[in-house]
């Protein structure tokens, strides 16, 4: 029988929740996915015990909490696409917000009130205030962001109601794969820049679109921070530790607290890759604020973390050692 502690991972075949079950595993605990499959890939469980369902069904996640018994849940199902969102907000709100709900009223039922929440910097909006601190104001710009502060707010009052203690992690731009290449991003559509911009130098598109080369930075593109997949999942371990032993339901931002331009991130990517990877003029998207990035002095002091990969060209090695076993694979099936 294993005894580890189990915990609980929404979303945990996804890009970032399964980086999270595989570190779980190597630190000793249980991992226990749950995953509806609507965008996640099931071979990314591995030898995890994965439960196909939903988690706003109430009676499967019951199910679940009463055979694993788990210390935590760790929330990572969440539906994504900012563009996505502006064109069906509601099945954001039902997604985002209505499943979370039932999802932590289930935990209540059974005794766990332990929660880790993955939430976004698009919470901020248009910032006012660079780097980005944790009481900078929340004003969201698209439905997404919306349906993630509101589950915030949830938190809060759950904790204060109910005694369900929760970390909330604000996460800027996720980015990179494992170091050893079995994992990595992997979703359709890819919005992201950096795996866009790998398929260009794998083949797999003609071009990368640029948006905008006039917004208000020293080179034009708009500055965003990028963090590597390991790091956020390592501050998730350290975020349960710090449950764990008690501590009140509280927010962290999770970046590096240093900006890329895109200009910059083409650059590098033309280093890591040896490809000329072919630009295009594309015109800016509404509502793409210019320069976000993070404060995460608080993440640093508080949880005791250290980003260990840092540097964008090792962001970018990781991801393309990625893309080219997905490129490898797509060319013999």
């Amino acid at each position: 029988m294993n005894k580890a502690p189990a915990v609980v991972v929404a979303g945990g075949t996804g890009y970032i929740g399964s980086h999270m079950v595989r570190m779980l595993r190597e630190s000793g605990w249980r991992p226990i996915i749950i995953d509806n499959l609507a965008t996640g890939h099931a071979e990314a469980a591995a030898s995890a015990e994965l439960k196909v369902g939903e988690i706003g069904d109430k009676a499967f996640v019951a199910a679940v909490l009463k055979e694993f018994e788990p210390q935590c849940v760790m929330h990572f199902a969440a539906s994504s696409l900012v563009g996505e969102s502006v064109q069906k907000p509601g099945k954001y709100w039902r997604n985002n917000l209505v499943q979370t709900l039932n999802l932590l009223d289930t935990m209540l039922e059974h005794g766990v009130t332990q929660f880790i929440f993955s939430s976004t910097a698009a919470v901020y909006g248009n910032p006012v205030e660079v780097p980005i601190p944790e009481d900078h104001p929340t004003r969201p710009i698209n439905p997404y962001g919306h349906s993630k502060l509101a589950v915030e707010y949830a938190l809060e009052d759950y904790s204060a109601a109910h005694g369900l203690r929760s970390i909330t992690l604000r996460y800027f731009n996720a980015a990179g794969a494992h170091p050893d290449g079995s994992l990595g991003e992997r979703h359709e559509p890819e919005t992201h820049l950096i795996p866009l911009i790998l398929q260009v130098a794998s083949g797999r598109r003609p071009h990368i679109a640029r948006y905008g080369s006039q917004h208000a930075t020293p080179d034009g593109s708009c500055i965003r921070d990028y963090i590597h997949v390991q790091d956020l999942c390592a501050a998730h371990l350290l975020a349960l530790r710090r449950l764990e032993a008690g501590a009140a339901t509280t927010t962290y931002n999770l970046g590096n607290g240093l900006g890329h331009s895109v200009n910059e991130v083409i650059e590098a990517a033309r280093r890591v890759t040896g490809h000329p990877i072919p630009m295009r003029d594309d015109p800016p998207r509404a509502g793409d604020p210019p320069v976000l990035v993070a404060d995460a002095a608080r993440a640093r002091a508080e949880l005791g973390w250290s980003p260990q990969y840092g540097d964008i060209e090792t962001i970018i090695a990781h991801a393309w050692q990625w893309e080219r076993r997905l490129h490898q694979a797509a060319r013999h099936p």
